[in-house]
């Protein structure tokens, strides 16, 4: 469904990437793991359009969207939950979750009654602002939001960061809820034990490049240090 060929990225005159190659198949959970500035989000944001690039360094679905703009990509069926959630604060919880479903009009298991059913507490609060809400809760209604454009792909940029491990598990539960309506997930976690446990396949980076690609129920943990760490266990 994606690829990415030989991918670069630069902020300035700052490399953030190097040739990153990375798959993700049809209804699929690829993690890509590895330490703050290893690259992961600059990845994502690459994917999503947010950093320009050029057209073959991502592929979708054998179509180059490299130069694409962002919101380009998500009608394309590509969304992202951004690391720190980034809710409108102006907006009601029912008014977030609606603004996802506006860019793309597409046919699919999700709507308000859906990611509703999927997070009953966001009933409860529909009402109140987004920012009103507990860290977990805005998590989960930016989740819900990227869900409303009715994804094929849904990227996760580090949905645990900040959160407490009993918010954090009711949001992994989710996952298998999200993967069973059809929609291929990429999770990217400093959790490599929260990775491994929901992931098919895992990338590791370190300081810009892929340094460990594998399947998930294989990797062994000597392989995940001298990939993370770029030494040997």
């Amino acid at each position: 469904m994606l690829q990415t060929h030989g991918l670069t990225a630069s902020y300035g005159q700052f490399r953030a990437l190097f040739g990153v190659d990375i798959a993700v198949g049809e209804g699929e959970c690829v993690a890509i793991i590895g330490a703050n500035g290893a690259g992961k989000s600059t990845l994502m944001r690459s994917i999503t359009g947010v950093i320009r690039n050029e057209p073959g360094m991502v592929l979708h679905r054998g179509e180059p969207i490299g130069a694409l703009s962002s919101a380009e990509v998500m009608k394309r069926g590509i969304a992202m939950v951004p690391e720190g959630r980034r809710l409108f604060p102006s907006l009601t919880v029912e008014e977030n979750l609606l603004i996802g479903g506006q860019v793309r009009k597409a046919q699919g298991p999700w709507n308000l009654e859906a990611i509703y059913d999927l997070f009953p507490i966001l009933r409860e609060r529909r009402k109140n602002p987004g920012t009103a809400l507990s860290g977990g809760q805005q998590q989960m209604v930016a989740i819900g939001r990227a869900l409303m454009s009715n994804p094929e792909l849904l990227l996760c940029d580090e949905i645990s960061l900040g959160l407490a491990p009993v918010v954090i598990r009711d949001i992994y539960a989710a996952l298998p809820k999200i993967r069973a309506g059809g929609a291929a997930v990429v999770v990217v976690e400093q959790d490599i034990g929260k990775a491994l446990a929901v992931a098919d396949r895992v990338y590791c980076m370190m300081e810009g490049r892929v340094t460990l690609a594998a399947q998930a129920a294989a990797v062994s943990r000597q392989d995940i240090h001298a990939a993370y760490f770029g030494e040997a266990a």
